[in-house]
């Protein structure tokens, strides 16, 4: 493996960490409706644990009020319950074959503790980036060991890649401040 290769596979899956944040950061809910706060909850679907987006039709009706079409009349009840029993605090109405699920208002306090959450995501992220940069700077100081790269091309290396994860860093700082903007906004 060359550095360009390190290089390449570091800025890779510091891109994928910065993914698995921006999916942590949409299920931390704002106090407006949005369909991707759904997304993890699962059904039981004849027996098999089923992802909700994938047996319903989840959409926003306004900006506090979701709306769950289940794709099959007799899965309503499944839905609803399994809405009921997540982590999210939510309290979904059938009315017939839809079910609406109003966003409760938020109270200063939650914010603040979701404030709370949303900076601990971000410095998971952070602390994942870093992991990744402490992988590459190890693989580049194992190749001038083995003589596959000079000491200069070391550091200039481990240069780039501090470079590569400071942009990083800017990026999940930047997500946090946004998110946590969007839960103060009431």
């Amino acid at each position: 493996m060359s550095i360009a290769d390190i290089k390449k596979t570091t800025e890779t899956k510091m891109t994928q960490s910065l993914a698995t944040l921006t999916q942590h950061l949409t299920k931390i809910r704002t106090g407006r409706a949005n369909p991707a706060l759904l997304d993890h909850i699962m059904v039981d679907y004849y027996g098999n644990p089923t992802p909700l987006n994938q047996v319903a039709n989840v959409s926003s009706l306004d900006a506090r009020t979701l709306s769950v079409q289940p794709w099959e009349k007799g899965m309503a009840a499944v839905v609803e319950k399994a809405i009921r029993e997540s982590d999210l605090g939510l309290n979904p109405a059938s009315m017939g074959e839809l079910i609406r699920v109003p966003m409760p208002a938020m109270t200063e306090e939650r914010r603040k503790e979701l404030t709370k959450v949303v900076r601990a995501e971000g410095e998971n992220a952070k602390v994942a980036v870093r992991n990744l940069r402490r992988d590459a700077n190890e693989s580049i100081k194992k190749l001038v060991k083995d003589k596959q790269a000079s000491e200069d091309e070391q550091k200039r290396a481990e240069g780039d890649i501090q470079k590569i994860t400071d942009k990083f860093i800017t990026e999940v700082d930047k997500m946090v401040a946004a998110k946590e903007q969007d839960l103060m906004a009431v």
